[in-house]
This record gives structure tokens, sequence and C-alpha cells, in this order.
């Protein structure tokens, strides 16, 4: 199933989250077969954690995409967003994307 570019549904737009930012990073990809790629969330824009393991729900865009996922924190207090495939396309470790995340949660 590829990614493609839509308008937020009736019931996204009631459900609209009140935080969040819009911020270049670079995608990084863990080494390792089967290594995700994430984009890390500046310090300003990052939720603080709501469930287990240091998680947050939230509505991400990258580079036009939309979907719902999550990001967490590292142990190093870090912030990341797991960006897959069918979201970031041809792009890949080291390339830069364009992000937003909205969430509810302060």
């Amino acid at each position: 199933m590829s990614a493609r570019r839509r308008e937020p549904t009736a019931r996204e737009e009631r459900r609209t989250p009140r935080y969040g930012g819009e911020f270049p990073s670079e995608l990084f990809t863990y080494p390792g077969k089967g290594g995700w790629t994430f984009a890390t969330v500046p310090d300003r824009y990052a939720p603080p954690a709501t469930e287990a393991w240091g998680r947050t729900p939230v509505r991400a865009t990258v580079n036009g995409v939309v979907w719902e996922t999550s990001v967490w924190r590292e142990k190093s207090g870090r912030t990341l967003l797991p960006v897959p495939k069918r979201v970031r396309g041809r792009k890949g470790h080291g390339d830069t994307v364009r992000v937003k995340i909205e969430f509810d949660a302060l």
C-alpha cells in the first residue's frame, strides 16, 4: 500500500490536537537488518510520555503524508518519531524531511 497525501476527515477535524509543531529533521536508521528509520523530535516540540515505555500518541505529517502513530523517548531523553517506508518514500538515512506532530496531552 502506498502512502498518499490527503485532507483530514471530518472526524479527524473534530479531534484536532492542541499541541505540537513543525520542524525539519534528518532521518536516521538503526543499524542491522530491518532497522527502523526515525526522525528526531526537538525538545521544544516533544510531548510528555503518556503511555508505557515513554510513548505518546501523535498525528504525524512527514512531507505532506499524514498518519496516526506514537513517539517515544529513549533512555537518553531523545524523542523519536518512527517513519515507515510507505511514508518516507525514497527518503532514507541522512535525508532531511519536514515533520509536523500534533498531540492532545501536556
